[in-house]
């Protein structure tokens, strides 16, 4: 609690200063010693979609050409995040939704790498809401996603983090993650800035930001786009790439 408290009011003064872009928000918070940027997403009033390819079947991969074609189209872009893993080609590795099309289906089985380290899951953003929900839940309640990208593992089930997870772990990368409020209405976009294992990760989630869900989206190509905090990172293409968007003024 003693990280935590500091960490909060550090992250609240920042926002509070920070220029708003319509409901999305973004600032530095520590915990347990590790820094961390985090955005937060009004769910009910921002548009919050995922991209992936332009009209071509061309895949966007960095944030200057989604911007550029948004621009093209009379949107800016606010805020951008990598949102899941893909293949050489881009095409994403699990389940995946743009605009109501279904590109991917949902993979449920166990497998190599952090994807298939099950409980795995997916993002998925709907009519004035989004949630995080683990993939075996999904599929039994089969939510109507406009968008969807699916990612693993999990990082926090119901409250709990991943069984897996080890709290003297070596393993540290600079690691990035979505997780939603219960009701649907807040999601919280966070990226390290120093490198951090799963557990430190997922507790960000669970003790930080209070989520009940939250999923791991990368940790070899974890990139932001978030100009409130003078980032716009650049690397190696990426794959699906989740947005906030609003008219150009």
């Amino acid at each position: 609690m003693r990280h935590l408290l500091p960490g909060l009011a550090l992250m609240i003064a920042t926002l509070a200063s920070a220029p708003q872009a319509g409901a999305v928000t973004c600032g530095p918070l520590e915990h347990d010693g590790n820094r961390y940027i985090v955005c937060e997403v009004d769910a009910a009033s921002e548009d919050l979609r995922l991209f992936r390819s332009d009209d071509n079947g061309t895949p966007f991969g960095h944030f200057s050409v989604l911007k550029s074609e948004l621009a093209r189209q009379g949107q800016d872009l606010v805020f951008a995040m990598n949102a899941g893993m893909y293949h050489e080609d881009r095409s994403p590795v699990g389940h995946y939704i743009e605009d109501g099309h279904e590109e991917m289906r949902v993979i449920s089985s166990p497998g190599p790498g952090n994807f298939g380290l099950l409980p795995n899951g997916i993002f998925c953003i709907g009519k004035d809401w989004a949630r995080v929900i683990e993939t075996r839940d999904f599929l039994s309640r089969r939510p109507d996603c406009r968008y969807a990208t699916q990612s693993g593992p999990m990082l926090v089930i119901d409250g709990a983090l991943h069984p897996r997870f080890l709290p003297d772990s070596t393993s540290r990368y600079i690691r990035n993650g979505v997780g939603t409020s219960a009701d649907g209405s807040r999601v919280f976009f966070a990226i390290s800035q120093n490198t951090v294992t799963f557990h430190e990760f997922a507790r960000l989630f669970r003790d930080a930001l209070k989520l009940p869900n939250a999923l791991f989206l990368d940790g070899n190509i974890s990139r932001l786009y978030a100009p409130q905090v003078g980032r716009a990172d650049l690397g190696r293409r990426m794959g699906p790439i989740v947005a906030v968007t609003t008219p150009a003024q």
